[in-house]
């Protein structure tokens, strides 16, 4: 069965959150950990919660995924924006592990100057200063499609950065689909030849979920920018082929094109009329 969910919104609490997914059809969802442009976060109330768990269970939720703010840069070389990214991870790790929720995704981060080399040392340490090896929960580096000084544009960074902590068994891969055509791996001519080099750095068994996004823009054009599923350069048949790889399609997959819940919901449909 297709395990797929969107991004959620969690402005009115988590269990209506969880409401949604359920009346759109969706079987997972994606949340944010906290604001994903600040600072704060949402203090869930025990009644909540309960209702959250209790939605997910009796529905057969997939693995939930949540995604840091986009506001940490764990690259960084300046002290009080890394001192914050130190700090969201450390407590978004543990809040979320305390939810029970699965897998926690953030973007690797930009190194601003120092090079890459430097910002994964930078990665690294915040991970480690993150993570004590007593979590449940699996912390994904994502694929970015290489704007900027962007870290995490080819697998073997993502590699380095995994293979350089303390606890690499609590670190997974979010592949987003947007991302890596954007950043030159061709999942649309040759989506068996990605995830072999993929299988050869990382691992499969290291992928945990997958964005599942269409991009507005061309192929290794290092810009990121989603697009509805088959609005853009990707195209609806090669991201049917994603679903449907051997190797992927038991995986949960998490839409984040630029719809709301209803918008989502189509796609959620017309894709499962597809697959199943």
């Amino acid at each position: 069965m297709l395990t797929i969910g969107a991004h959620m919104s969690i402005a009115k609490g988590i269990d209506k959150a969880a409401e949604n997914t359920v009346k759109m059809k969706a079987n997972t969802m994606q949340i944010f950990s906290r604001n994903p442009r600040g600072s704060t976060y949402k203090v869930y109330s025990d009644r909540e919660i309960e209702k959250f768990q209790t939605i997910r269970r009796e529905n057969a939720f997939g693995p939930i995924l949540a995604h840091a703010p986009y506001t940490m840069n764990l690259a960084s070389n300046r002290e009080k924006v890394y001192e914050f990214a130190c700090t969201v991870l450390r407590e978004d790790v543990a809040r979320m592990d305390a939810l029970g929720i699965e897998n926690m995704v953030f973007h690797p981060g930009s190194h601003t100057g120092i090079g890459t080399k430097a910002g994964i040392q930078n990665i690294i340490a915040g991970l480690n200063q993150a993570i004590t090896g007593e979590e449940q929960i699996t912390v994904l580096l994502e694929t970015m499609s290489g704007k900027g000084t962007e870290i995490g544009v080819r697998f073997e960074e993502l590699k380095e950065i995994r293979e350089g902590t303390l606890h690499p068994e609590r670190i997974g891969i979010c592949l987003d689909t947007c991302h890596v055509f954007a950043a030159g791996y061709d999942i649309v001519n040759d989506l068996d030849g990605v995830l072999e080099e993929f299988d050869k750095i990382l691992g499969l068994k290291l992928l945990r979920a997958i964005h599942l996004n269409d991009s507005m823009m061309p192929f290794a054009s290092h810009k990121d920018r989603h697009a509805a599923l088959g609005a853009g350069e990707i195209g609806f048949p090669a991201l049917l082929r994603v679903l449907e790889h051997p190797a992927l399609r038991n995986l949960p997959f998490y839409l984040e094109t630029p719809f709301d819940d209803e918008g989502h919901a189509a796609e959620i449909q017309l894709l499962r009329e597809e697959i199943e």
